[in-house]
């Protein structure tokens, strides 16, 4: 298989996973999908996602098969392994900052059979990571990726990947506005999306 051949079909792997995320995300997935999941929709829309993620994944694995690491001089190849595991510290640290369970969707369960209701978002956070970047998650995933752009795999995952990540951010702004308005669109005046040029701005 050509290099164009395999990168067309990685591509359109991505743009498969990115819209089926977010029709799933949207309100109207949710009107229609939330009345017959219930309390369990959250964690049958993670699910999902992570079993479209690992099918981009063997895609990935079966258009770049056979491919051979770039020739980097060691202190290159070592700067980029630092890098993804930064970025896997960062993901872990800011997934601290948020509500795991009711991320996963697991709360929202405990408290149906408690005959209780949980809210699926959280109040908006920002503090730790967030007074740095709106999207320290993000970050972290542009990290990972980009530091594991070692091989044809990994450079045409950190590409494509970062397409996504991209193109998301945009509709995640769009949903937060929604969600949080003047907040936080106040919010985002201030604090860059992913790069924390500013600092600690706040």
């Amino acid at each position: 298989m050509s290099l164009l051949a395999a990168h067309v079909i990685y591509a359109l792997a991505w743009l498969s996973f990115g819209l089926g995320h977010s029709l799933l995300a949207g309100t109207r997935a949710k009107e229609l999908l939330a009345p017959a999941l219930g309390p369990y929709y959250r964690i049958a829309y993670n699910l999902l996602a992570g079993i479209h993620l690992s099918a981009v994944w063997l895609v990935g694995g079966w258009a770049f098969a056979g491919a051979a690491p770039f020739a980097l001089a060691g202190a290159a190849r070592a700067g980029l392994t630092g890098l993804s595991i930064l970025g896997v510290v960062i993901l872990l640290l800011a997934l601290r900052g948020y509500d795991l369970g009711r991320l996963a969707g697991t709360a929202q369960i405990r408290a149906h059979r408690r005959g209780t209701a949980e809210p699926e978002d959280e109040p908006l956070r920002t503090d730790g990571f967030h007074a740095w970047v709106r999207h320290p998650l993000y970050a972290g995933a542009y990290m990972i990726l980009w530091g594991n752009a070692q091989d044809r795999l990994g450079l045409a995952m950190a590409i494509w990947g970062s397409a996504y990540l991209a193109v998301g951010t945009m509709f995640e702004e769009r949903r937060l506005l929604k969600l949080y308005g003047e907040a936080y669109r106040s919010y985002r005046a201030r604090v860059p999306a992913v790069f924390p040029w500013r600092g600690k701005a706040l």
